[in-house]
This record gives C-alpha cells, sequence and structure tokens, in this order.
C-alpha cells in the first residue's frame, strides 16, 4: 500500500481544556487534506520545542530517548502513522541498526515528537486520510498560510464545546456534519477532530 507522507502544519490548544492539544497534519505534495491528531499536554511541549529548536537546560524524555538511539548507531527512518481503531491512532518506529530494519509500536504523538528531533519523515496510508482527514477549500488554505494572524481561539464558547462534546451525543450525523464544517472554518481542529471521531464511531469505522 502507497504511502502518503505528511508535514507538521500547526500545533493547536484549548482554552476551555488546558491540557488537550492537537497537531495537525497536512499532506506534504500538493493536497488539501488535514489530519489532526489530539495529543497530551507533554507530548505537545515536546513536539513545539522541537521545532522551534529550544534547547532544554536537561534533556526531556524524547531528547534523551533520541540520545540512546544515536550512541547505540539506530537510526530512526520513518515514522509510519499505520492504524485508526475507535478514534485512536497507532504508529510504527521504521528502524535501522547495522543493516536491519526494525517496526517498533509507538503512540503516535510520541512518534511525532521523535520525528522532529531526528528530522525523520512521517508517513500514513489513504485509507486512515480518507477515514480520519478533513478536506479543505481554497479558501480555507488560503487562510491557514496567511502570516501575522493571531492563533486562533480554541472551543472558547461554553455554547460551542457543549455542542461538539458534551452533547454530540444528542446530534444526528448531519447535524455534526454541519458542526465539523464550522470547526474547520474556525480552524479548531481539535474540536473537529473529536466530532470527526465521534462520525466514525456512529460510522463502524
Amino acid at each position: 500500500m502507497e504511502k502518503i507522507e505528511l508535514e507538521i502544519i500547526a500545533l493547536s490548544h484549548s482554552i476551555t481544556q488546558s491540557h488537550s492539544y492537537a497537531v495537525v497534519l497536512g499532506e506534504k505534495y500538493g493536497a488539501k487534506r488535514r489530519l489532526p491528531i489530539v495529543i497530551g499536554g507533554f507530548e505537545a511541549q515536546a513536539i513545539a520545542i522541537a521545532i522551534e529548536n529550544i534547547e532544554p537546560t536537561r534533556p526531556l524524555t524524547h531528547d534523551l530517548m533520541k540520545n540512546m538511539l544515536s550512541i547505540f548507531e539506530v537510526a530512526l527512518k520513518q515514522v509510519v502513522i499505520n492504524d485508526l481503531k475507535n478514534g485512536v491512532f497507532y504508529s510504527q518506529l521504521i528502524c535501522e541498526h547495522n543493516g536491519q530494519t526494525f517496526e517498533i509500536d509507538s503512540r503516535t504523538s510520541d512518534a511525532i515528537a521523535l520525528a522532529t528531533r531526528f528530522d525523520t519523515p512521517i508517513f500514513t496510508y489513504e485509507p486512515i486520510l480518507e477515514s480520519a482527514g478533513i478536506q479543505l477549500d481554497e479558501e480555507e488554505l488560503q487562510r491557514e498560510g496567511e502570516p501575522g494572524e493571531e492563533e486562533p481561539e480554541m472551543a472558547t464558547s461554553e455554547t460551542t464545546e457543549s455542542a461538539a462534546t458534551t452533547d454530540m451525543s444528542e446530534k444526528s450525523v448531519d447535524d455534526l456534519k454541519l458542526l465539523l464544517e464550522e470547526a474547520i472554518d474556525q480552524e479548531d481542529y481539535e474540536r473537529a477532530a473529536k466530532i470527526r471521531d465521534e462520525i466514525n464511531k456512529r460510522s463502524g469505522n
């Protein structure tokens, strides 16, 4: 199965849920889909530090893992988001040592944090993007790339948050699809991911 290369587009955070974040991945070559993945605060910090090239005073957990792999001459060649079950993404670290290739199971957030440190490409497969990806139109892509804009506030309205999370069970699939479009328009990728997961759960994906 052909792999699709992704790149990190953004890190988003929820103001109403301080420990909830989303890393937004996008197709690297010319396509318009985005893949938002909800992650924890620690992993979001680890990814942000690597993206911004910040050197911590002491190595963080993912820095330690990179140092250990490097000392033992294990190369991280690829990160592959290879499965999606019940709204949970699964990933593999494709490593190479002494000419042998090893596949290591990993949480997706940890895999992305390591990929940023090794400058390693991130891949997924078409069925995963088809199931969990969010399609952006030209206007949304242009707005996403405009410089100088403040980071969008995520789920600032209690009414919106309630509609997208606590009351999702009372919404029809058509209503959820409308909420999904609204979240995408607001670039609220974390909320969009939760709504998408609820739609997929009802569809049996």
